[in-house]
């Protein structure tokens, strides 16, 4: 018996079919370090126009989570692709290094007693612990198939970046942005420092819910005084001691209800609720006010002697309470302003550490959730508790230490946002946002804030550069200390404030302005963490050459718009009056498979390291290009798995692609376009119409889409049509047929297309299919450029009588299924099909050859166009069992097989295909 597989072209490639890429990434990514990979793309791309992607830094303190891991994924998608359009794109990698999750861990892990350290020495150890897991995360992001500078990246501790974030502060000085004052602010006791919004978040918490009467004393001939209380309502018992005042809103309208002995005030509005969460039953009203009417009224504390007066504010709602607000200036924002405005002073009985002083009585000591009961007890003992409940609500949290923070009137140093606020909000409309709702959201957040909190009380951090006079007490700062400690600072490092005497830190003959003294001391605060990442683009877009002022785009998550994108664009407008960024772009968060926040202690955490041991870096950053990033993603095991599918499937099209292409010499054996085949000019179009697409889709960073795209291009139009009609004549003709070379032709571009446009996204299978891609000149896919729409090889025409020819396929195929499903055949070349089309279908069938090829059978027969067949339905369709023998080379059922004598199991096709070529088959 004759064996006619030898006769036949079929796939041959070295490419592997399985990707093993734990095993074949690293080699991969060893290699680009040998050759200098990221070296070499910037040189080619010198002298062209810049885009520059500035890095938002991640803190150095951990290993990487999947967070990280999509944001520095999305990142290198986008530089990967901006170079291979002919950027010049470089990435510079940078780490967050001050501030207090380093401080703990040196306290907790290393069991230091930071306050009985020398300063220079515990700044040291802080300074070896970023370090070390810099290097660790460093690590960690290669891995991930990242492309950067990771040799020279920028580091918030480094001497020029510390230098460069003096200035800054010192430019915001010199134009009367900072400036020192009483304010009350969120202080962390966990972390005994104030904290800026941006280091705030929201948890469930259970706490009292108390309301608490406070007696008139002084009616101001509008309420009367015997046994009459103003009722307030709060969930922080333990600030009743620093009451000042009752706050009303003067258009609302109050009633004083009579219970019993006692008339209470409130709101009209929610006298019902309160009386009901009060279990009072029987109430009436006796009589009604304006707020404003109650000016002047005076009421006593429940418990010292102490007035607490009504007095006025915007901020009383009727969303809750009693519309009667206890006011502690000391303890609240609204709280502060207020007593300002009507010169309560200021009283805070809570030290740093979240402990009543001795300006509560009675208190003195007491953690101040525990002062909560203690107070509660001395209200009811009193008799001024009017009902103790509990609730659970939404309360801000230290966003390290996860313990509720307090607000706390201290002295701090604030950059003043209302000096620069409108030019903030205008700056902001000259920014892309991507989504477009982060325009919102950072407007919202820009023109609702408050001053900036910079100061905090810790160590590991950058100094605030401020001296005060030891005689009055007056702050020191002027340009001349700014230069000099900047520079001071650029050679030694900011530990030098630690390490030299006073004298040492400023320039010669500086005295107070105030008093003319030459005596001083510095500041023993360090800048907010997020001054100093929020210096980044003048301490590194301006510092290094390579990059450029402002940057084309920021990309962070979400949660950036109240940090980094924030306070980034406040020291840059503040200092130079734009905006740092051209556009900036935010994701979502990663849950677990059932859209939960991934956590220890529901065990649902994936780790980057453990997905790209398993199944490889790809696969992961597949995960990344399949995700509506800019909404929350999922992530789990089971969606790991489907996403290693669809990689599975893309590198088959590729091994499939590669495979039929050898023995192809694109520089001798690519058919012109004019000379393509028909089927191979349709799949040509419909190329480049993906291609188009796909730009479009990277340039609008929508990822998803080109992964979408790219992959139902493989799965469907290649790999359900093309490559399956293509496989006859790729297997079946002479290895340099014209048809051939012309299929030949459109898969090497189809390869190396679809391998640039993959590039970004899964760049260690894109590098290994380009070493085995025939033809190629450049060393590495890297160094190509990306492919562009080839707008010569559309025809309208063609494309629309192929489209049209596709349907047609859909209804045979449907046909050829229900056949199949009624065994009236197996195989679809064991069927014959007889078409009757509409008048429009049989204009374009019958301009078609080898329609059998098309729909992959042995026979069609086209019948002229009947009236009976719609326009809607095209075609009606008769299958048939094809008549003749399966031909034993090509499996179509031909009648002509059996009728050559040299190749009795042959159709005629085959038979004359081996006689022109001159095969010696060998007889098993």
């Amino acid at each position: 018996m004759a064996d006619y597989s030898k006769t036949l072209n079929l796939p041959k490639t070295d490419f592997p079919m399985r990707g093993n890429l734990p095993k074949r990434e690293p080699e991969v990514q060893k290699w680009w370090e040998e050759i200098d990979i990221y070296g070499q793309v910037l040189a080619k791309r010198k002298g062209n126009p810049k885009f520059i992607l500035h890095d938002g830094p991640p803190y150095a303190n951990g290993d990487i989570h999947i967070g990280h891991a999509l944001n520095k994924t999305l990142k290198d998608f986008i530089v990967r692709y901006k170079s291979l359009k002919g950027y010049f794109a470089p990435y510079v990698p940078g780490w967050d290094t001050h501030g207090l999750p380093i401080e703990h861990a040196i306290v907790s892990k290393k069991k230091v007693d930071r306050k009985n350290v020398d300063p220079v020495q515990f700044r040291e150890m802080c300074k070896d612990y970023a370090l070390s897991f810099i290097e660790k995360q460093k690590a960690q992001f290669k891995r991930l198939g990242v492309r950067g500078d990771w040799d020279h990246p920028y580091i918030t501790l480094l001497p020029e970046y510390e230098a460069a974030q003096i200035r800054v502060f010192g430019k915001m000085v010199e134009k009367g942005h900072i400036y020192r004052g009483m304010k009350s602010v969120y202080w962390s006791p966990s972390s005994e420092t104030a904290l800026a919004e941006a280091e705030i978040e929201y948890y469930d918490k259970r706490s009292a819910s108390i309301y608490v009467t406070f007696p008139v004393e002084n009616g101001n001939g509008v309420l009367p005084e015997q046994d009459t209380y103003v009722v307030i309502w709060t969930t922080t018992p333990w600030t009743i001691p620093a009451n000042l005042a009752i706050a009303l809103n003067e258009d609302f309208d109050y009633s004083l209800v009579q219970a019993g002995e006692r008339k209470l005030l409130m709101a009209k509005e929610l006298v019902d609720s309160v009386m009901k969460t009060a279990e009072i039953d029987s109430y009436e009203t006796i009589a009604t006010y304006k707020g404003k009417d109650l000016n002047g009224v005076i009421c006593r504390h429940p418990f010292y002697d102490r007035k607490s007066p009504i007095i006025f504010g915007d901020h009383v709602t009727l969303d809750a309470g009693t519309g009667c607000v206890h006011t502690a200036p000391g303890h609240g924002e609204e709280d502060f302003y207020l007593g300002q405005k009507y010169q309560l002073g200021v009283l805070c009985p809570v030290d740093g550490k979240g402990k009543m002083t001795a300006g509560a009585p009675g208190f003195e000591g007491l953690f101040y959730e525990d002062a909560n009961k203690e107070v509660t007890k001395k209200l009811e003992e009193v008799g001024c508790l009017l009902k103790l409940t509990f609730i659970t609500h939404q309360y801000p949290h230290d966003w390290r230490t996860k313990k509720p923070v307090i607000f706390r009137a201290t002295e701090q140093w604030f950059a003043s946002i209302d000096g620069f606020r409108d030019e903030m909000l205008e700056e902001i409309k000259n920014v892309k946002w991507t989504p477009s709702w982060g325009e919102i959201r950072i407007h919202n957040m820009i023109a609702d804030r408050g001053d900036w909190c910079i100061s905090r009380q810790r160590i590991w951090g950058v100094p605030l550069p401020i001296f005060y006079c030891e005689e009055c007490g007056h702050p020191h700062i002027n340009g001349e200390t700014i230069d000099f400690i900047a520079d001071l600072f650029a050679k030694e490092g900011s530990s030098a404030w630690y390490a030299k005497e006073v004298h040492e830190l400023m320039p010669a003959n500086q005295s107070c302005s105030e008093c003319g003294s030459n005596r001083f001391r510095k500041e023993t605060d360090t800048m907010d963490v997020w001054f100093d990442s929020g210096s980044s683009h003048i301490a590194v877009l301006e510092q290094r050459e390579e990059l450029a002022w402002p940057a084309d785009l920021y990309l962070e998550g979400s949660d950036q718009y109240r940090g980094w994108f924030n306070s980034s664009l406040s020291t840059s407008v503040a200092t130079k009056g734009q905006a740092p960024y051209k556009g900036v772009l935010s994701h979502g968060f990663t849950m677990d498979g059932e859209g939960r926040k991934m956590s220890k202690s529901l065990g649902n955490v994936i780790e980057p390291a453990k997905v790209i041991n398993q199944y490889g870096a790809d696969i992961l950053r597949l995960w990344v290009a399949s995700s509506d990033y800019q909404a929350d993603q999922r992530l789990s095991d089971g969606i790991l798995k489907q996403i290693a599918e669809v990689y599975r499937k893309l590198r088959n099209t590729f091994r499939f692609l590669l495979g039929n292409l050898n023995g192809f010499d694109p520089a001798k054996d690519r058919v012109p376009l004019a000379e393509l085949t028909e089927l191979d000019r349709f799949a040509l179009i419909k190329l480049n119409r993906l291609v188009g697409r796909i730009n479009q889709a990277y340039d609008d960073y929508d990822f998803h889409q080109v992964y979408y795209d790219i992959h139902h291009f493989c799965n469907v139009f290649l790999s359900q049509f093309y490559l399956d009609v293509l496989k006859d004549r790729l297997y079946v003709l002479l290895p340099d047929s014209p048809v051939r070379r012309s299929a030949q032709t459109v898969l090497y571009e189809m390869l190396v297309t679809l391998n640039k446009m993959l590039n970004p996204i899964i760049p260690h299978t894109s590098e290994e299919v380009w070493r085995h891609t025939p033809g190629v000149e450049e060393i590495s896919v890297q160094l190509t450029d990306f492919p562009e729409v080839e707008v010569s090889v559309f025809d309208d025409e063609l494309e629309q009588k192929w489209d049209q020819l596709l349907h047609v396929r859909d209804v045979v195929l449907k046909s050829l299924e229900e056949a199949r499903a009624a065994k009236l055949i197996g195989n679809s070349l064991g069927a014959s099909v007889e078409l009757t089309p509409s008048e429009k279908t049989y204009q374009f069938l019958s301009s078609v050859d080898e329609l059998e090829q098309v729909f992959i059978v042995s026979d069609v027969k086209l019948n002229p166009p009947s009236h009976e067949v719609t326009e809607e339905q095209k075609v009606h369709v008769i299958v048939r069992v094809a008549e003749g023998e399966k031909c034993e080379r090509c499996w179509v059922v031909s009648p002509s097989v059996g009728k050559n004598e040299d190749h009795p199991t042959l159709c005629n096709r085959c038979a004359s295909i081996l006689r022109e070529a001159h095969f010696d088959v060998e007889i098993n």
